[in-house]
């Protein structure tokens, strides 16, 4: 239940906004890019006891499950948070009328593109435009659907192509790395337009756009995307544009986070959402996520 929903008992209303209060200021009011690039290193010590020992910690605030893990054995956290899952983990719903669910996630914000605006939580618009980075490259979707998918950090964190198609441009763009948690959905103003991200723009078998944007937040700051070959994080200036021409299969790995973070699904109009996606659905890879109208 929300922090202001008037059912609430004062007290616990006054205790949850407390709580909120100190997690915005834990997560958000400390050097957020400097304590990235510090998460970047640490995560990369090869060290299996370190590793163990951070692991057993983090599964003390997180319901980190590494059973479908294709290892449960690691030498860095950096392999627990990019970890492979066995095969068969994640079925692909194979209806050819179906967009999959790119990742493991938590719906959020979702609706229709109106004027050029979406929602990143009640009451805080944004423009389309400039979180692609340029009116034309978010045309397409003016009328079409959002989806917002937010992975946590206890989450799978690899993401994958939602149908068949081809990745045609990724623009990346360098931002800052405020946390991307509902607290900060609701207080800070065009946070997925400030952050680092990719927009990841593919054509579909029957030739309608899909985008994909890929947003990274604290801590992570770093996508990987197989296509390019290359790590995107803070170091690149953009925007950054970047052809390419790849195919993918529905429920093709594209590529990872470096920790958890937030995708964006836009489709053109034409696409309703799938059974059981409202907002707090947890989904599944693989899971219907959108349906051809």
């Amino acid at each position: 239940m929300h922090a202001d929903s008037p059912s609430l008992p004062r007290r616990w209303r006054e205790r949850l906004l407390l709580q909120e209060d100190l997690n915005f200021l834990l997560t958000n009011r400390i050097p957020r890019q400097a304590a990235t690039h510090l998460m970047g290193w640490y995560s990369r010590i090869r060290s299996r006891w370190l590793t163990k020992a951070s692991i057993a910690v983090w599964r003390q605030f997180t319901e980190l499950d590494l059973s479908d893990a294709v290892r449960a054995d690691f030498a860095s956290l950096h392999e627990c948070f990019t970890r492979e899952l066995r095969p068969g983990a994640r079925p692909v719903d194979p209806r050819p009328e179906v967009l999959a669910s790119p990742c493991d996630a938590i719906v959020g914000a979702q609706g229709v593109v109106r004027a050029g605006q979406v929602y990143q939580a009640k009451g805080f618009p944004y423009d389309t435009s400039e979180l692609f980075g340029s009116e034309a490259a978010a045309a397409p979707f003016e009328g079409g659907r959002f989806i917002t998918l937010r992975l946590t950090s206890a989450m799978y964190h690899r993401f994958h192509a939602p149908q068949y198609g081809r990745l045609r441009h990724v623009t990346y763009l360098s931002g800052d790395t405020w946390n991307v948690n509902p607290i900060a959905l609701k207080r800070v103003e065009r946070l997925f337009c400030r952050n680092e991200r990719a927009v990841l723009h593919f054509t579909l078998a029957e030739g309608q756009p899909l985008a994909i944007v890929a947003v990274a937040a604290v801590l992570v700051a770093s996508i990987r995307l197989h296509a390019l070959d290359v790590r995107l994080h803070l170091r690149w200036k953009g925007p950054n544009e970047m052809p390419c021409d790849h195919a993918v299969t529905k429920g093709q790995e594209l590529g990872w986070f470096e920790h958890g973070s937030t995708l964006i699904v836009f489709v053109p109009p034409g696409f309703a959402l799938a059974q059981g996606v409202h907002d707090g659905a947890r989904l599944r890879m693989g899971q219907a996520l959108l349906v051809r109208a």
